[in-house]
């Protein structure tokens, strides 16, 4: 299926762009700046109102070249408490706790990162955008996109707040409409990922325990029986709580979504030590998580950026620097198509590689973050062969330049396996108990809302 075709070039009264982009998130916002620099009559149309609230707080340290690039490092840095690594807590190792620095990476050169509000950094820019000559229009949403035959053009129709309905011819169009995935429904190829399936509860918190010094700022990963807590300072005091579970925990919830989260941050006792004089400060807020990708990136007119091409877990805090990573080369793949079409067959082919590269590396580690194994590795850390300072760029997002990385990762995957085959009988319960936990349970998506 390729999407629904143009029956007529214009219609009377109708604007004109040449890019139109669904979604005015990281992704969204980070195209249209680019595109609109040039040169390019680049259209954000975004269905709510910045500032609006977003989850996804914890950024990578290769968040902030981009953040130079689009000339917006000193305002997140304005917005940010610094992130100079991850820590690690787990109740199968006495609930010891082991921190990654990003510092110790392959790459030295960055160091930290920031924690931010979403809803703070997401408004930066999407104004960013509209100063570098994207035009911005909010509370609009796009119902449907109607492509020409030839990927020569699309129709784009889309309905403001107030309920007027307005159309747009545009010579290509950028998905990055983030979970809602509006191209990636319309052609029907969005699907669930087989391997990997959770939900999340969050809600901030006041007068959170934190760590002193250089350290105050990092995000910490409590893993527990039925999935994994994150724990990210944000720089006004408050304190962003969220717990990934299994879709079976949810499934099971028969209280208020706010007793039910406060009774399963109570399962962790590590994570209640922090919280032990903290205060409730938002709603709980619930979601089905459940990781997903479309079956392509691309097709004649548009491109799928952020989370509008796939979803996955975000234990690593990959988000935000994937979403503006895809906007970058998107941004060059979308260039070369309008004004160099000869090569759009090629920018199209490196876009789908670097879009899809993210995603995959991350996940081979999140598929196995759970298990026996990697956590002894996580809590044990050995730096043979370089393996750690491999592991600690890509966890810091090193995955898209020249960091030689990748044999390092090799050997610490070869390793992982070996360690699995020298406990063969606990890394299959565990195998089993994982094929189990990711089972798709009907109404554990309902659950969450």
């Amino acid at each position: 299926m390729t999407g629904q075709r143009l029956s007529t070039p214009s219609v009377a009264g109708q604007r004109e762009c040449d890019v139109l982009v669904i979604g005015g998130g990281p992704a969204g916002s980070t195209i249209g700046a680019l595109l609109a620099q040039r040169g390019y009559k680049a259209l954000i149309l975004e269905k709510e109102h910045h500032p609006r609230f977003h989850i996804g707080e914890s950024l990578l340290p290769a968040n902030l070249p981009l953040f130079e690039k689009l000339g917006v490092a000193d305002g997140v840095k304005a917005i940010g408490i610094e992130k100079w690594g991850a820590e690690f807590v787990s109740p199968w190792h006495d609930c010891r706790s082991q921190t990654f620095r990003f510092g110790d990476a392959w790459d030295k050169s960055m160091p930290f990162s920031y924690q931010v509000r979403r809803s703070q950094l997401d408004e930066i820019l999407i104004r960013n955008a509209a100063r570098l000559g994207a035009e911005v229009i909010e509370g609009c949403k796009v119902k449907n996109v109607a492509f020409s035959a030839d990927g020569g053009g699309a129709i784009v129709h889309a309905q403001h707040e107030d309920g007027r309905s307005e159309q747009w011819q545009a010579r290509f169009v950028v998905d990055a409409s983030g979970r809602d995935t509006v191209l990636g429904k319309q052609f029907d190829i969005k699907r669930r990922n087989p391997r990997h399936n959770s939900s999340a509860l969050y809600a901030h918190f006041t007068g959170a325990i934190r760590h002193a010094g250089q350290d105050e700022g990092n995000i910490t990963i409590f893993w527990f029986d039925h999935g994994w807590f994150w724990l990210i300072p944000l720089a006004d005091g408050a304190t962003s709580i969220g717990a990934v579970v299994w879709p079976y925990f949810l499934k099971r919830r028969t209280k208020p979504v706010r007793e039910f989260f406060l009774d399963t941050i109570a399962l962790c006792p590590a994570l209640s030590e922090r919280l032990a004089h903290a205060t409730l400060s938002t709603d709980v807020e619930a979601t089905g998580n459940f990781a997903y990708a479309c079956k392509r990136t691309n097709g004649p007119g548009y491109l799928l950026i952020g989370d509008a091409f796939s979803f996955i877990d975000p234990v690593f805090s990959s988000g935000v620097m994937l979403a503006m990573q895809g906007g970058f080369v998107g941004a060059e793949a979308v260039d070369i198509c309008l004004h160099k079409p000869a090569r759009a067959a090629a920018a199209l082919a490196r876009f789908d590689r670097q879009v899809r590269l993210g995603p995959k590396e991350f996940s081979w580690f999140i598929y196995r973050v759970t298990d026996p194994a990697m956590r002894d590795m996580f809590m044990s850390p050995s730096n043979v062969w370089r393996v750690k300072e491999a592991l600690l760029s890509m966890l810091a997002g090193d995955i898209f330049g020249k960091t030689p990385i990748w044999r390092s990762l090799a050997v610490l995957k070869g390793i992982f396996y070996i360690a699995s085959a020298l406990n063969f009988k606990r890394s299959w319960r565990a195998r089993r108990l994982r094929k189990a936990n990711i089972r798709v349970i009907e109404g554990a998506e309902s659950s969450a809302g």
